[in-house]
């Protein structure tokens, strides 16, 4: 029996540079379309959101608005994939926990974005996940896994293939500072999703998904030595 799976794509995954990927997403979609494991896929804001966030800053707009705007652009790029996937994906992006219970029946692959403010789309990820009783949930995003600092900003960056959930939580603690919940601010876990993932009984697997061979390979059911993988329930 398949696992179901839902996933979550980064928002800067789906550009290249400032400019949609067009071809990236639709080869995203045809590898989506035909399976039947793929319960919901929760689309991010990306680098295009944080360029909008950046200017509602400069106008002195709070937090919270700028979270609604990350929110409206990760609803922008779930239509991305809506369109993309055709008759496979509920051909909306659904707004609330509520949406998801109602439209689950119809049995199309569900896509959304940002739910609420002050939640990370990698929180709703978890939360998707959770609601639809998935056995796994895929992050996909610009970097290999989870490394013990910035693979951005340390060449010598060292990547996890497994953690527990203890020394996710001792990461994330390590690296928590001021702007952790500021709208836009990119982690690919936070405290939040921390929570959910412990209560959830869900195992993840973080992996990059700049060319969608990764992706590939997980679907297929060869994903031995892919990304960082965080199983549930171990401390």
């Amino acid at each position: 029996m398949s696992l179901k799976r839902v996933i979550k794509i980064g928002g800067s995954l789906l550009f290249e540079g400032d400019k949609i990927n067009s071809t990236k997403i639709k080869k995203f979609c045809e590898l989506i379309r035909p399976r039947d494991d793929i319960l919901a896929i929760v689309c991010g804001g990306g680098i295009i959101a944080r360029k909008y966030i950046q200017t509602l800053r400069e106008f002195g707009v709070n937090e919270s608005k700028c979270d609604m705007m990350g929110i409206y652009i990760s609803r922008l790029n779930a239509r991305l994939i809506i369109e993309g996937l055709g008759n496979a994906s509920f051909p909306m992006a659904l707004k609330t926990i509520e949406d998801l219970a109602k439209n689950m029946l119809f049995k199309k692959i569900l896509v959304l974005g940002g739910l609420q403010p002050g939640q990370s789309t990698t929180s709703v990820a978890l939360e998707v996940s959770e609601f639809l009783n998935a056995d796994e949930l895929l992050i996909m995003t610009d970097v290999e896994g989870i490394f013990n600092k910035d693979p951005k900003k340390f060449p010598d960056a060292t990547k996890f293939d497994e953690l527990t959930e203890i020394q996710l939580q001792n990461l994330i603690l390590e690296s928590s500072s001021n702007n952790q919940a500021a709208a836009g601010e990119y982690r690919i876990f936070d405290a939040v999703s921390l929570q959910i993932l412990k209560r959830s009984n869900l195992n993840v697997r973080i992996f990059s998904g700049k060319d969608l061979t990764q992706l590939k390979k997980i679907l297929d059911g060869n994903p031995s030595g892919i990304g960082t993988v965080i199983k549930s329930g171990q401390n």
